[in-house]
C-alpha cells in the first residue's frame, strides 16, 4: 500500500494505491495519522483510484481518519472508489457516515 500526500490551505489529500487489506491497512493507517497531525486539515479527501483490492480494513482506516477529522472540526470525503471497494463501503453503509462521490 502507497499512499501521496498534498496539503494546502488546511486540506489534505491522500491518494491511496494497492491492496487496502489487513496487512496494507495497518501502515496506511500509522501514515494516514501522521498525514493528519502534521497538516490539521479542516477537508480530508482520501482518493482510491489506486486501490485495487480492499476489505473491511479499508472501512476501520476511513472511521479512523472520521474521527481523527471531525475532533479537529473538519470533514473526510472519500473519492474515485473502484467497484470491489465501493461494493465494501456500500455493505458497511459507509455512505451514511462519510460523504462518497
Amino acid at each position: 500500500m502507497e499512499i501521496e500526500g498534498k496539503s494546502t490551505d488546511r486540506n489534505l489529500m491522500l491518494k491511496f494505491s494497492g491492496e487496502l487489506d489487513h496487512v496494507g491497512a495497518r501502515e496506511a493507517i500509522r501514515e494516514m495519522e501522521q498525514a493528519i497531525d502534521a497538516a490539521l486539515p479542516r477537508r480530508l479527501l482520501l482518493d482510491f483510484s489506486g486501490v485495487t483490492f480492499m476489505d473491511s480494513s479499508g472501512i476501520a482506516l476511513i472511521l479512523r481518519a472520521q474521527k481523527r477529522v471531525r475532533n479537529l472540526g473538519g470533514s473526510v470525503l472519500i473519492c474515485h472508489v473502484p467497484q470491489q471497494a465501493r461494493r465494501v463501503l456500500d455493505a458497511a453503509g459507509i455512505g451514511r457516515l462519510v460523504e462518497i462521490r
